[in-house]
């Protein structure tokens, strides 16, 4: 069975698929890393535009389309969803409108906390690559455990986020998920530990699509989910040193 708590990478992803296609036509490891860079190349780009603008009008500037790429993005990340045969042509799409939301991000937390970008970029992708050895390895392995594990934690997370922030709405807020201290430290490290688990559970996706000769386009789907967390782990990264900052 392949499940991942990633939302992109679903459970019984593959069962309908044509098992019998041509070797051109079957998703592969190595075009799905091919996709994956291009993917955050296309990121890069609208980040690097609005860290600039940032620098030179400041954060009402960057703003609105902040919001517009957060808005976009979650829009095209549904489609994408439902609709994975699109993925050649959404998931680009994707990549620029998320692009935005990280350089906004980004710029906002360095003017605070000056260093913090590249700290939190050094953190992200040395965890992807170590976790990425750990798996191919072997030294991690997925088991029926280690995904329910993982998933029931993400949705503990996603839970508590979605309810802080209806409660926000209100002029309530938890403590923890935003301000710094003992809690808010520990929760964010926790955090962290599930988003990077979460690339591992991608790594297994990947790899048995490859081996279930999945369609080419998947490749664009694969890297799609690994953009997904990779943009959460980078972030939540953002927010715990931070925190540590603080």
């Amino acid at each position: 069975m392949i499940k991942s708590s990633n939302p992109a990478l679903g459970k019984k992803m593959f069962d309908s698929y044509d098992t019998a296609l041509p070797l051109e036509g079957r998703m592969t490891i190595n075009g799905t890393i091919n996709k994956t860079v291009i993917l955050l190349v296309l990121l890069m780009i609208p980040a690097y535009w609005m860290w600039n603008m940032f620098s030179q009008s400041g954060a009402e500037a960057v703003t609105p389309w902040l919001y517009g790429g957060l808005f976009g993005g979650l829009i095209f990340a549904f489609i994408t969803i439902f609709k994975k045969t699109w993925a050649p042509f959404t998931a680009p799409i994707y990549a620029l409108l998320e692009g935005l939301v990280i350089g906004g991000i980004s710029a906002i937390f360095e003017a605070q906390f000056p260093g913090i970008v590249f700290q939190a970029v050094a953190l992200t992708f040395g965890t992807l690559f170590s976790l990425l050895v750990a798996y191919r390895s072997g030294l991690i392995k997925v088991t029926q455990k280690f995904r329910l594990g993982v998933v029931a934690a993400t949705g503990a997370i996603f839970l508590v986020y979605f309810v802080s922030l209806i409660i926000g709405f209100f002029g309530v807020n938890v403590p923890f998920i935003y301000s710094g201290g003992t809690f808010g430290i520990l929760f964010s490290l926790f955090v962290v530990v599930i988003a990077a688990l979460n690339l591992v559970l991608d790594f297994d996706f990947i790899e048995k699509g490859a081996e279930h000769g999945a369609p080419k386009f998947m490749e664009w789907y694969g890297a799609f989910g690994l953009i997904i967390t990779l943009v959460w782990l980078y972030i939540e990264f953002l927010r715990l040193l931070s925190k540590i900052r603080q």
